[in-house]
Protein backbone atom coordinates (compact mmCIF):
# COMPACT_ATOMS: atom_id res chain seq x y z
CA UNK A 1 0.00 0.00 0.00
CA UNK A 2 2.78 2.45 1.26
CA UNK A 3 4.84 1.27 -1.97
CA UNK A 4 1.81 2.21 -4.25
CA UNK A 5 1.21 5.61 -2.95
CA UNK A 6 5.04 6.38 -2.90
CA UNK A 7 4.89 5.45 -6.45
CA UNK A 8 2.24 7.12 -7.42
CA UNK A 9 3.17 10.48 -5.94
CA UNK A 10 6.33 10.43 -7.30
CA UNK A 11 5.86 10.06 -10.85
CA UNK A 12 2.86 12.48 -10.32
CA UNK A 13 5.66 15.02 -8.69
CA UNK A 14 8.18 13.90 -11.68
CA UNK A 15 5.60 14.68 -14.27
CA UNK A 16 4.66 17.99 -12.75
CA UNK A 17 7.98 19.07 -12.50
CA UNK A 18 9.76 16.99 -14.80
CA UNK A 19 13.39 19.34 -14.34
CA UNK A 20 12.84 18.19 -10.65
CA UNK A 21 16.66 17.34 -9.54
CA UNK A 22 15.39 14.38 -7.66
CA UNK A 23 14.80 10.88 -9.24
CA UNK A 24 11.62 9.06 -9.06
CA UNK A 25 13.63 6.71 -6.99
CA UNK A 26 15.03 9.22 -4.11
CA UNK A 27 11.26 11.10 -4.74
CA UNK A 28 9.46 7.89 -3.82
CA UNK A 29 12.13 6.47 -0.75
CA UNK A 30 11.52 10.16 0.51
CA UNK A 31 7.86 9.83 0.27
CA UNK A 32 7.46 6.14 1.40
CA UNK A 33 9.17 7.17 4.47
CA UNK A 34 6.96 10.12 5.30
CA UNK A 35 3.95 7.98 4.75
CA UNK A 36 5.56 5.37 7.14
CA UNK A 37 6.38 7.72 10.19
CA UNK A 38 2.76 9.43 9.34
CA UNK A 39 0.67 6.34 9.06
CA UNK A 40 2.50 4.76 12.27
CA UNK A 41 1.87 8.09 14.10
CA UNK A 42 -1.74 8.36 13.56
CA UNK A 43 -2.79 4.72 13.38
CA UNK A 44 -1.38 4.60 16.87
CA UNK A 45 -2.91 7.42 18.10
CA UNK A 46 -6.05 6.34 16.97
CA UNK A 47 -6.21 2.74 18.66
CA UNK A 48 -4.92 4.90 21.30
CA UNK A 49 -8.07 6.72 21.57
CA UNK A 50 -9.77 3.24 21.86
CA UNK A 51 -7.54 1.41 24.34
CA UNK A 52 -7.21 4.99 26.98
CA UNK A 53 -3.77 4.74 26.36
CA UNK A 54 -3.26 8.19 24.44
CA UNK A 55 -0.39 9.60 26.99
CA UNK A 56 1.27 6.53 26.95
CA UNK A 57 1.44 6.48 23.26
CA UNK A 58 2.90 9.77 23.08
CA UNK A 59 5.84 8.65 25.46
CA UNK A 60 6.28 5.52 23.70
CA UNK A 61 6.27 7.22 20.33
CA UNK A 62 8.81 9.93 21.29
CA UNK A 63 10.58 7.73 23.52
CA UNK A 64 11.10 4.97 20.63
CA UNK A 65 11.48 7.32 17.41
CA UNK A 66 14.77 9.39 19.34
CA UNK A 67 16.10 6.10 20.13
CA UNK A 68 16.00 4.78 16.89
CA UNK A 69 17.34 7.90 15.38
CA UNK A 70 20.71 7.45 17.07
CA UNK A 71 20.86 3.85 17.43
CA UNK A 72 19.24 2.55 14.26
CA UNK A 73 17.91 -1.27 14.17
CA UNK A 74 16.08 -3.47 12.29
CA UNK A 75 13.95 -2.88 9.30
CA UNK A 76 10.81 -4.84 8.01
CA UNK A 77 10.78 -5.73 3.94
CA UNK A 78 7.64 -3.71 3.45
CA UNK A 79 6.30 -0.21 4.46
CA UNK A 80 2.71 -1.61 5.35
CA UNK A 81 4.14 -4.64 7.45
CA UNK A 82 5.95 -2.19 9.40
CA UNK A 83 3.31 0.63 10.15
CA UNK A 84 0.91 -2.83 11.52
CA UNK A 85 4.16 -3.85 13.32
CA UNK A 86 4.83 -1.03 14.90
CA UNK A 87 1.20 0.03 15.69
CA UNK A 88 0.72 -3.03 17.29
CA UNK A 89 4.12 -3.18 19.02
CA UNK A 90 3.57 0.41 20.40
CA UNK A 91 0.09 -0.61 21.39
CA UNK A 92 1.14 -3.69 23.68
CA UNK A 93 4.31 -1.54 24.77
CA UNK A 94 1.32 1.41 26.26
CA UNK A 95 0.15 -1.29 28.68
CA UNK A 96 3.20 -2.01 30.57
CA UNK A 97 3.40 -0.82 34.14
CA UNK A 98 5.74 -3.10 36.32
CA UNK A 99 7.55 -1.86 39.77
CA UNK A 100 10.56 0.21 39.44
CA UNK A 101 12.79 -2.73 39.65
CA UNK A 102 11.60 -4.18 36.61
CA UNK A 103 11.99 -0.17 34.68
CA UNK A 104 15.50 -0.49 36.03
CA UNK A 105 16.35 -4.24 34.75
CA UNK A 106 14.60 -2.96 31.46
CA UNK A 107 16.90 0.14 31.68
CA UNK A 108 20.23 -1.87 31.83
CA UNK A 109 19.37 -4.59 29.25
CA UNK A 110 18.72 -2.09 27.02
CA UNK A 111 22.04 0.38 27.72
CA UNK A 112 23.81 -2.94 27.76
CA UNK A 113 22.79 -3.58 23.82
CA UNK A 114 23.25 0.12 22.60
CA UNK A 115 26.37 0.09 24.38
CA UNK A 116 27.26 -3.12 22.79
CA UNK A 117 25.81 -2.42 19.25
CA UNK A 118 24.53 0.79 18.43
CA UNK A 119 24.26 2.46 16.26
CA UNK A 120 23.93 -0.45 13.83
CA UNK A 121 21.91 -0.85 10.32
CA UNK A 122 22.24 3.21 9.84
CA UNK A 123 24.89 3.23 6.87
CA UNK A 124 22.24 4.19 4.12
CA UNK A 125 20.44 5.98 6.09
CA UNK A 126 22.59 8.94 7.44
CA UNK A 127 24.85 11.06 6.36
CA UNK A 128 26.56 11.14 9.72
CA UNK A 129 30.37 10.36 9.31
CA UNK A 130 31.40 6.96 10.54
CA UNK A 131 34.02 9.15 12.95
CA UNK A 132 31.28 10.48 14.34
CA UNK A 133 29.13 7.18 15.14
CA UNK A 134 30.76 6.72 18.52
CA UNK A 135 28.73 10.48 19.47
CA UNK A 136 25.43 8.51 18.25
CA UNK A 137 26.37 5.92 21.20
CA UNK A 138 26.74 7.96 23.60
CA UNK A 139 23.42 9.95 22.66
CA UNK A 140 21.64 6.91 22.83
CA UNK A 141 22.91 5.98 26.47
CA UNK A 142 22.58 9.25 27.87
CA UNK A 143 18.68 8.58 26.33
CA UNK A 144 18.39 5.31 28.08
CA UNK A 145 20.21 7.02 31.33
CA UNK A 146 18.09 9.56 31.11
CA UNK A 147 14.88 7.04 32.01
CA UNK A 148 16.72 6.26 35.46
CA UNK A 149 15.70 8.97 36.60
CA UNK A 150 12.34 9.22 35.18
CA UNK A 151 11.51 5.40 35.73
CA UNK A 152 8.68 5.23 33.30
CA UNK A 153 8.12 1.74 32.59
CA UNK A 154 6.35 2.64 29.04
CA UNK A 155 9.61 4.37 28.15
CA UNK A 156 11.73 1.42 29.08
CA UNK A 157 9.89 -1.15 27.54
CA UNK A 158 10.21 1.12 23.82
CA UNK A 159 13.87 1.35 24.74
CA UNK A 160 14.12 -2.26 25.34
CA UNK A 161 11.79 -3.03 22.00
CA UNK A 162 14.15 -0.88 20.39
CA UNK A 163 17.63 -2.45 21.78
CA UNK A 164 16.44 -5.84 20.68
CA UNK A 165 15.72 -4.27 17.48
CA UNK A 166 19.63 -3.73 17.61
CA UNK A 167 19.94 -7.38 18.27
CA UNK A 168 18.20 -8.47 15.77
CA UNK A 169 19.83 -6.16 13.06
CA UNK A 170 23.42 -7.89 14.35
CA UNK A 171 22.24 -11.24 13.94
CA UNK A 172 21.71 -10.80 10.24
CA UNK A 173 18.04 -10.39 10.54
CA UNK A 174 18.10 -7.48 8.81
CA UNK A 175 15.21 -7.62 6.87
CA UNK A 176 11.72 -9.35 7.52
Amino acid sequence: MIDAISTRLATGIKNTVSDHPASHAVLKFAIAVILNVSFIILLTLVVSLFTGRTAEVGLILISFALLRQVSGGMHLKSGTACVLFTTLLFTLLSYVNVSNMYVEIMNVVSLTLVLWLAPIGIERQTRIPKRHWTKLKIIAAALIVSNIVLCSPVIAASFLAQSISLLISWRGVKSL
